[in-house]
C-alpha cells in the first residue's frame, strides 16, 4: 500500500469520527432544551392554546326556532336562529286577509253583554274620522327617508334559550299543585328589560274567571264558554330574567291612576287588551257602578245597532277611565264623498288618527298597536286609497305595504312625541306585534293551531332587542315607549282560540286572536310596571 493511500484512509476515518460527533453534540443539544423546558412550562408548552379547542355545551340541548310566526312546531328554540316578523315580508301578507275576517268568520252571530245591554258582535267598515291638518314638510321627507326599508334588510334575532322541552316533564309542571315559582331579585325598575325572561306556572293564576267576566269580555274571546277542556295555559305567568313584576291588584292600579285616563288606540288585538285590562281590574266581578262615558270621547252606537268605534268605562271611587278606540292602521281614514256609501276613503299615511288629536289632551297614559290589517285584501275590501299630503299617494316605495305600515308607524309614533312636551302628565307606549300561529295555511285555506299543551315552559326569551324590527327602530330616540311583547307571545302558540269557537265555520281556526284570561293579561302586566 502506497503512502497515498494510507493518507487518504486516514482523512476517511477522521471524517466518519468527526460526523459522529455532531450527531452526538446535537442530541446532547436537543436533550438539554427538552429537559429545561419542560422544567420551566411541563405538558402545556406541548398542547395547542385553549382557543384551539373545541368548546361543547355539557348541560343543554340546543334545538332550532321555527322561521316564521305561521309556522311553528312544538319544537324547542335555538338562541341563534333567526326570528322572522312575517309582517315585514310585503310579498306574504298582501294577498291575505287576517284579523277582521277571523273574527268575521269565527264568530258571525256571538254576542256579548256591555253594561249598556248586548254588544253585537259583528263587523262594520272603518268608522269615519275627522280631517286633521298634514305634517310639515321637511319633517315629512326626514321621516320617509328614516323608514324606507329594502327587501334585503337583514331580520332580527330572536334568542331564546331552553332548559326544559320535554313535553312530559312540561305536564307534570302543570299537574303540581304547589308549583309557584319565586321571584327573582329585584333591580331598580328603569333597568328592566321586561321582555327578557321566561314562563313560569303559577297556581295563583288566572287573575280573573273567563266564565264570569260577561260585563267587560266578548264572549267570542272566553274559552271557558266554548269546547276547549285544556286550561293549563291560563296558570302560567311571565317572570322577567333580572328584576321581578309587582304584583297585579285592581284596587292599585286605580289608585295609581286616580283622576287619569288610560286608552288604547289600535285594531281588535288592542281591544283584546282592553277587555282584559277591564276583567284584570274588576276581577271579573260585575260592576253596576262603573260609567259608561262613551259620549265623551264621541262613541256612540250607530242607526241599525251596529258597533260603535270605541268603549270607555270609569271607576267613580278614583275617577279612573279606561278606554280603546278602533283604529286598525293608526293613520287617519276620511271618506271621500260623505253623501256616498259606496265611497273611496283617503288613508292619510302622514296623519295620526283624527282621534287623538282630538282627545290627546284628556289621555294619561296611551298604549298604541297596527299590524294585521296592512295586507291588500283589507285596503281592497275597505275601499282604502292611501294619501300622503292629502292627495293619492304616488310614491312607489310607499305602495309597498310593508313600507306603507312602517311610515304610518314612524309618522304616528313622531307626532306623539312632539307633543309630548305639551302634556307633561302623558305616558304614551307603542305596543310591539301580536305573532300569528296558522301552521299549513291561513284562516280561510285550513290554517291551523292545534296545540293546546303549554310548551314555552322554562324557555328563557334572552334578546335584546324587539323582534319587531318597525316597533323597535320607530319608538328609537322618541318619548314613546315600547311595550314590547311579540317573542313572549311567539312561544305561547296554545293560546289561541283555535278550533273551539262554538260558532266557527268549518275549517277555520282563529290563530291570530288569544283566549281570554291569557296572554294579553301579561301584556298588561308589563304596561302595568311600566306606568
Amino acid at each position: 500500500m502506497t503512502p497515498l493511500h494510507r493518507n487518504r484512509m486516514k482523512r476517511g476515518a477522521l471524517r466518519r469520527k468527526a460526523r459522529d460527533i455532531s450527531v452526538v453534540l446535537v442530541v446532547l443539544v436537543c436533550a438539554t432544551v427538552v429537559i429545561w423546558t419542560w422544567d420551566t412550562t411541563p405538558t402545556s408548552a406541548f398542547l395547542p392554546p385553549e382557543s384551539h379547542f373545541l368548546k361543547l355545551e355539557t348541560e343543554e340541548e340546543v334545538k332550532k326556532v321555527p322561521t316564521a310566526l305561521n309556522t311553528e312546531t312544538k319544537d324547542s328554540y335555538s338562541s341563534a336562529t333567526p326570528f322572522v316578523n312575517k309582517e315585514t315580508k310585503e310579498d306574504s301578507t298582501e294577498d291575505k286577509d287576517t284579523e277582521e275576517d277571523v273574527e268575521k268568520q269565527v264568530d258571525k252571530a256571538t254576542v256579548s253583554k256591555t253594561n249598556q245591554g248586548m254588544e253585537h258582535e259583528v263587523l262594520e267598515r272603518e268608522p269615519n274620522y275627522r280631517k286633521t291638518p298634514t305634517s310639515k314638510e321637511n319633517k315629512l321627507e326626514e321621516v320617509k327617508r328614516e323608514v324606507a326599508i329594502r327587501e334585503d334588510e337583514p331580520t332580527k334575532t330572536t334568542h331564546i334559550k331552553e332548559t326544559h322541552s320535554d313535553p312530559e316533564r312540561t305536564e307534570q309542571f302543570v299537574a303540581k299543585k304547589d308549583d309557584v315559582s319565586t321571584s327573582t331579585p329585584r333591580i331598580p325598575d328603569k333597568a328592566c328589560n321586561y321582555a327578557k325572561g321566561k314562563w313560569v306556572v303559577d297556581n295563583h293564576r288566572p287573575l280573573y274567571s273567563g266564565s264570569h267576566c260577561k260585563q267587560w269580555l266578548a264572549s267570542m274571546w272566553a274559552c271557558r264558554l266554548m269546547q276547549r277542556t285544556d286550561f293549563a295555559f291560563e296558570r302560567l305567568r311571565w317572570q322577567p330574567k333580572d328584576c321581578s313584576m309587582e304584583e297585579f291588584e285592581g284596587s292599585k292600579f286605580l289608585k295609581r291612576m286616580q283622576n287619569k285616563t288610560l286608552a288604547f288606540v289600535g285594531d281588535s288585538l288592542g281591544r283584546q287588551q282592553f277587555q282584559s285590562m277591564m276583567c284584570m281590574i274588576t276581577g271579573g266581578k260585575e260592576r253596576p257602578d262603573v260609567l259608561d262615558v262613551g259620549p265623551e270621547f264621541g262613541f256612540v252606537t250607530p242607526e241599525g245597532g251596529g258597533r260603535p268605534n270605541g268603549w270607555a268605562y270609569r271607576f267613580p271611587e278614583t275617577n279612573t277611565t279606561v278606554l280603546y278606540h278602533w283604529s286598525s292602521t293608526l293613520c287617519d281614514i276620511q271618506p271621500l264623498n260623505i253623501s256616498d256609501p259606496l265611497t273611496e276613503h283617503a288613508m292619510h299615511l302622514d296623519r295620526p288618527p283624527a282621534f287623538l288629536r282630538q282627545y290627546l289632551h284628556k289621555i294619561n297614559a296611551l298604549v298604541m298597536n297596527t299590524g294585521h290589517h296592512w295586507n291588500r285584501g283589507k285596503l281592497n275590501g275597505n275601499r282604502w286609497v292611501m294619501h300622503l299630503n292629502g292627495v293619492p299617494n304616488a310614491n312607489k316605495k310607499l305602495a309597498a305595504l310593508g313600507n306603507a305600515k312602517n311610515f304610518t308607524i314612524h309618522s304616528t309614533v313622531g307626532w306623539v312625541s312632539s307633543q309630548l312636551p305639551r302634556h307633561p302628565g302623558l305616558k304614551a307606549f307603542y305596543r310591539s306585534l301580536s305573532p300569528r300561529h296558522f301552521v299549513g295555511g291561513e284562516w280561510n285555506t285550513g290554517g291551523s293551531c292545534n296545540n293546546t299543551t303549554p310548551m314555552s315552559i322554562g324557555k328563557e326569551v334572552l334578546q335584546e332587542e324587539s323582534s319587531d324590527y318597525s316597533a323597535g327602530h320607530a319608538v328609537k330616540g322618541s318619548g314613546v315607549k315600547l311595550l314590547d311583547i311579540t317573542a313572549l307571545s311567539h312561544i305561547r302558540d296554545e293560546g289561541h282560540i283555535s278550533r273551539f269557537s262554538l260558532s266557527a265555520s268549518k275549517g277555520v281556526q282563529d290563530c291570530l286572536h288569544w283566549c281570554l284570561p291569557g296572554v294579553p293579561d301579561t301584556w298588561n302586566e308589563i304596561l302595568f310596571a311600566m306606568i
